[in-house]
């Protein structure tokens, strides 16, 4: 059932309309992955790649990603990935509050369907839009329980990109989410 809800929610993205962005876009950019994941990973927005693509984190980003999600030994294909705004604000910027707004019901959607364990939030506009919070640095690589779900803190793979050291960081937080993870089930 949640893989045909997940369906609709996908053609619902790709023809909103709901703020500005969907002016400026190639593709909106809905999730994609294991609709039974353990694990949800929630980033900011599209980039240039994901854009063109019509895909999540599939740019450098992704990349970033994928060395660190292998690194600790989770399948990318056994997860379920996806952003706060599905449409890539234009050069990049921060979305808006009211971008945000307009693209919470899709993702509250997600998030019930999908069901996960855990909750990666990853970088400080998924940690604010989600948690409220506003200092990734100090607070990656921890839990917090908000509204019924578990949610795990972390950098955006993007700032990888600008920071290698960075990468290191990524790693290890996913591997504490593993480990995070393993402690749930026991």
């Amino acid at each position: 059932m949640s893989l045909i809800q997940l369906e609709k929610i996908r053609r619902r993205v790709s023809i909103c309309t709901k703020c500005d962005l969907c002016k400026s876009r190639t593709n909106a950019v809905p999730g994609k992955g294991y609709h039974k994941s353990e694990l949800m990973f929630i980033g900011e927005a599209p980039g240039r790649s994901e854009d063109k693509q019509g895909e999540p984190f599939v740019g450098i980003a992704g990349k970033k990603l994928s060395i660190a999600l292998e690194y600790a030994g989770i399948s990318r294909d056994k997860v379920y990935i996806t952003n706060v705004v599905k449409c890539r604000p234009p050069k990049n910027r921060i979305p808006k509050e009211s971008e945000k707004k307009a693209c919470e019901h899709y993702l509250k959607t997600e998030i019930s369907l999908i069901k996960p364990k855990i909750i990666c939030v990853m970088g400080n506009t998924a940690y604010h839009s989600l948690l409220g919070g506003s200092n990734i640095t100090k607070n990656h690589g921890k839990i917090v329980k908000k509204n019924g779900n578990l949610y795990f803190v972390t950098i955006h793979p993007a700032a990888t990109i600008y920071n290698q050291s960075l990468l290191q960081t990524l790693k290890k937080d996913m591997k504490t989410l593993v480990k995070t993870l393993n402690g749930i089930k026991g």
